[in-house]
């Protein structure tokens, strides 16, 4: 196999021959997925060696650059060293934005590379407009980074599946009513569905086209009278193709989308510019009017209902039950063995895979031992992972994809004695997790308004984390879904905010990272709840998904302000009352003493 300076230099010698003076290479994939994407994709990690999931590559004759950001930055260090690939570290003093920078290296006249079908209609318009004023084009028919890799994965071929109403609460018919009524308010004559989320959501539809995400690589397009998913027909076994005719959708081959969108004229179509990749953009006709809006279903998904909720408690009460039991074993057999990151993230994954409805990890495991931790997107691998032993934190983020639901967890676990910066630095990552949890917020509250009671303890001792505190979770979709969060700074296009409506899933994540030296995180997911309604307003908060009680071995409680330590207390009776009846007689010892009250 090619070295990354040898794909590299392949990649440059193509680029030459076709005029192309730069190139880019996203992450993302033919439905702009921004994170997770099927090994097919990972054109920005084969071309640079950086296996993060998060980032871009720009290419030319004598520069070649990888854009990541903070949550990467170490990561990133250690998998570029020894290549040509320079580091350049996103939203830092003196890194130009990738687009920015991808403007100003083109030079006059000259051609701009990549391929159309991973980078958005919006980005490339303007890319193409700020071009224009340097008479400089853009190349984006092919993909050049295939003619290099000769060991590319294929497309994924495994068979779809349906995920029944007792799961998700509604019908595929019911969910295509609520969407075109939507549509008639907006005067679409045609919908594009081109996130990989939305037409699994619409049609009740599952896969395992994406390692711990289990959606389909597929589109869907809506009329006012016709519904069409466009999926790899061998992957549709005949019991779905039946589910699909009786909800009244066709179903057409995966590549049939362009065409069919060839055929619109005069049409009002609702497509997501910043989801519709460019190649599919330049398929419709200039006489058809576009709503460019995000896509309805992103908002209907977004909002659990009673029956998806009531499903992710029970799925929550069984993940917890399998995280209770894997830090009961980890204390008893920390300094025992030959353990390492790799073996005992193992056993969480046995844990989970053995309760009922399992389906899989909702995202690959972080197991982070120490220093280890600093990376917030670590991989533990076999041959370099670290060996655990009785002393210090082992930070471990990890879910699983349910068929009722979808989890993700942090915790930090003190594997031995904890020094007192450790302990102070564990305990300001707890007060701000705790104060969000505890927020009281009136109806039109964002994300970005709330995420300072999570920041403001480590912000007080200038420390922050280069990351959101809280995402979206879908329902048996994928773990990272919006439109909402929890971060802060101004709204951005790739960064929308948006409303916190009752029924979204929340996660509530802050954290410290210190380079080389430790980690800590502590993720619950919370959801959006009413709490009461006066002369000011609706009131809303969070109620807690997630039981599993916080490393009390590593809390000063004289940290605590009263309001603080009572809701430590009442949360971890609440884990005791949800969690023990699923427990052994060992580890329901072991959830008493850690559930036990706290006090100065």
């Amino acid at each position: 196999m090619l070295s990354v300076n040898d794909r590299i230099r392949e990649l440059r010698r193509i680029m030459k021959a076709k005029k192309i003076d730069i190139y880019y290479i996203p992450n993302e994939d033919d439905h702009l997925s921004e994170e997770y994407t099927a090994g097919y994709f990972r054109c920005k990690s084969f071309i640079s060696g950086f296996s993060g999931e998060s980032g871009c590559v720009i290419i030319t004759q004598k520069f070649a650059g990888l854009w990541t950001d903070g949550r990467y930055f170490t990561q990133a260090e250690k998998e570029l060293e020894g290549s040509c690939v320079e580091l350049m570290r996103l939203k830092q003093p003196g890194i130009p934005d990738p687009e920015d920078f991808l403007i100003q290296k083109t030079p006059r006249g000259g051609i701009l590379g990549f391929d159309g079908q991973v980078v958005s209609a919006a980005a490339a318009r303007r890319l193409e407009q700020a071009l224009l004023q340097k008479n400089a084009h853009i190349y984006m028919e092919e993909d050049l980074v295939s003619a290099i890799w000769k060991e590319r994965p294929s497309m994924p071929k495994d068979e779809v599946f349906v995920l029944s109403e007792k799961y998700t609460g509604e019908t595929a018919k019911e969910r295509i009513r609520r969407v075109r009524e939507v549509m008639k308010e907006r005067k679409a004559d045609v919908l594009v569905l081109t996130a990989l989320e939305d037409p699994c959501w619409l049609f009740n539809i599952r896969g395992n086209d994406i390692p711990c995400t289990p959606v389909v690589y597929a589109f869907a397009m809506i009329t006012r009278t016709k519904t069409y998913y466009y999926v790899d027909l061998s992957k549709v076994p005949y019991g779905v193709k039946n589910a699909l005719k009786e909800a009244g959708v066709t179903i057409r081959p995966y590549r049939a989308l362009g065409d069919d969108l060839a055929t619109l004229k005069d049409k009002v179509i609702w497509a997501d510019l910043n989801r519709l990749n460019a190649g599919l953009y330049l398929k419709l006709d200039a006489g058809n009017t576009i709503l460019n809006n995000p896509s309805p279903v992103l908002a209907f998904r977004a909002v659990k209902n009673e029956t998806e909720i009531k499903n992710t408690y029970n799925a929550h009460v069984r993940d917890a039950a399998a995280v209770c039991s894997f830090i009961c074993w980890l204390k008893q057999n920390a300094g025992k063995g030959d353990l390492t990151e790799v073996s005992v993230q193992n056993v969480l994954y046995g844990l989970r895979a053995a309760q009922k409805d399992y389906i899989e990890p909702s995202f690959e495991t972080i197991c982070a031992y120490r220093e280890n931790a600093a990376m917030m997107h670590y991989t533990a691998k076999e041959d370099s992972c670290a060996k655990i032993r009785p002393q210090g934190f082992l930070l471990v983020d990890s879910g699983g994809t349910y068929r009722d639901g979808t989890t993700d967890i942090t915790r930090t676990i003190a594997l031995g004695d904890v020094s007192v910066k450790e302990k102070k630095l564990y305990t300001l990552v707890l007060k701000g997790h705790l104060d969000l949890a505890a927020a009281r917020f009136l109806y039109g509250t964002t994300g970005n308004n709330l995420d300072i009671l999570a920041r403001r303890p480590l912000w007080d001792i200038n420390i922050d984390y280069q990351c959101g505190t809280g995402h979206g979770v879908g329902h048996v979709l994928s773990v990272h879904e919006g439109p909402h969060g929890i971060r802060w700074g101004m709204p951005t296009v790739s960064r929308p905010s948006a409303i916190l409506e009752e029924g979204m899933i929340v996660t509530d994540e802050p954290g410290i990272y210190l380079p080389s030296q430790l980690g800590i995180r502590i993720e619950n997911e919370l959801l959006v709840v009413k709490d009461s309604e006066n002369f000011y307003g609706k009131w809303l908060k969070f109620d807690q998904l997630t039981f599993v009680p916080y490393e009390r071995d590593a809390i000063d409680v004289s940290m605590l302000d009263d309001t603080e330590l009572k809701q430590l207390n009442d949360y971890h009776k609440l884990c005791w009352e949800t969690v023990s009846p699923h427990l052994n007689g060992k580890e329901k010892a072991w959830l008493k003493k850690a559930t036990a009250r706290m006090s100065r």
